[in-house]
């Protein structure tokens, strides 16, 4: 399948999807939100493990303001609800783990793609800025939603009131990211961490993203009896014997994601 502003590869069991407009810092136009939508879908079917990462200097700088068009006439609610919305549902629900490898600036709208995604690991030059304040908007994408979760309301509301930029390493401390390596070594880093992903069992990562996305909304009885039906359906599976079989042999598991 062809692309334009984004890149698609699938190698090994991991789908790639790269940010590809570097000229504007990758930043979201209307067209980049149809083809990642697309190809995150796709990465769904095809693949056991998804990352996301931009092309250049950033990550993903947000919208694109020289897409909106006039904006006496935008609908930014209209645009949100039929191209962000599909987009930030089909990453949080992919079947497969996601990876958010941000290779520099993620602000805006571009900061809350990769926190949607369930891992990120981030380069240390790299940032995340909620920048919507500064042009006299709240924040979209799904941002008042994760973040205060990740790092707390006081943390997620100065950031948001302020707008500041946060360095990887703060976004590490405070709970924000998974973790921020050394430029040099983050390339390799991120594929080595996606790799070991599509060797693994398939059936319990899908478990651990439903067991941890539903925690939000259940209460106690509620999260410790979806527990017991995912291990369940985990225990029947060909990986479970295969991962005890290695554990008493003393050698790695050969999971076959079935």
């Amino acid at each position: 399948m062809s692309f334009s502003t984004i890149g698609y590869e699938l190698a090994g069991g991991v789908a790639v999807i790269t940010l590809n407009r570097p000229e504007v810092m990758n930043a979201l136009s209307s067209q980049m939100r149809a083809e990642l939508l697309e190809a995150v879908l796709q990465a769904g079917q095809e693949a056991r493990v998804l990352v996301l990462t931009g092309a250049g200097r950033a990550f993903c700088s947000g919208q694109d303001l020289q897409d909106a068009g006039d904006l006496d006439r935008l609908d930014l609610e209209a645009v949100l609800n039929a191209e962000y919305v599909p987009l930030l549902m089909a990453i949080s629900d992919c079947p497969v783990p996601v990876i958010a490898a941000v290779n520099g600036v993620a602000a805006g709208a571009g900061a809350n793609l990769a926190l949607a995604a369930d891992v990120v690991i981030a380069a240390d030059s790299a940032s995340f800025i909620q920048a919507f304040t500064r042009i006299g908007l709240v924040p979209d994408a799904g941002g008042s939603y994760w973040l205060p979760r990740q790092i707390g309301m006081a943390r997620a509301m100065g950031a948001m009131l302020f707008a500041d930029k946060i360095s990887a390493r703060q976004a590490a401390d405070w709970g924000m990211i998974y973790e921020a390596v050394p430029d040099l070594e983050f390339s390799a880093h991120w594929r080595a961490r996606a790799a070991a992903l599509a060797a693994g069992p398939a059936l319990a990562y899908r478990g651990v993203k439903a067991a941890l996305r539903a925690s939000w909304r259940n209460d106690l009885p509620q999260q410790l009896a979806l527990e017991a039906q995912l291990q369940g359906q985990c225990g029947a599976s060909a990986d479970f014997r295969e991962g005890v079989a290695a554990f008493l042999a003393k050698r790695p598991a050969r999971f076959s994601g079935a």
